[in-house]
């Protein structure tokens, strides 16, 4: 997709720690929902040893989206999310329909939140 500009419907979308494959599963269920920059695409398949990682993209978070589908993950995986409230807090239910998640925190703001989640398989 072409590249997305930055509005207040934009959730920028950070995964820590995991396998390219965990990451492209997340990312995978993300685009079926949103457009996105699609950032983390041409990124090494297989990063070095010992390295930390971490895959970003941004998605424009629309109102009206596909529903996602229950999804396997080999490993848990670390998720923040960062942007307007009302658009975070959408993307949140969005990936709660395709992996069991638990907040692990969270960031307030009048303009802008950031929430961390950790996903595994349901």
């Amino acid at each position: 997709m072409a590249n997305v500009e930055w509005h207040a419907e934009h959730v920028l979308v950070t995964l820590t720690g995991i396998s390219r494959d965990d990451a492209d599963v997340v990312f995978d269920v993300l685009h079926r929902c949103y457009r996105s920059d699609e950032a983390y695409a041409g990124l090494p398949q297989h990063p070095l040893e010992g390295h930390p990682v971490v895959w970003t993209s941004t998605f424009e978070v629309t109102p009206t989206h596909p529903e996602p589908e229950p999804t396997a993950l080999t490993a848990p995986v670390t998720a923040d999310l960062q942007g307007c409230p009302c658009q975070v807090e959408q993307m949140r239910e969005v990936l709660a329909r395709a992996f069991a998640i638990e907040d692990r925190g969270r960031v307030p703001g009048d303009q802008e939140r950031e929430l961390e989640l950790r996903l595994v398989s349901r």
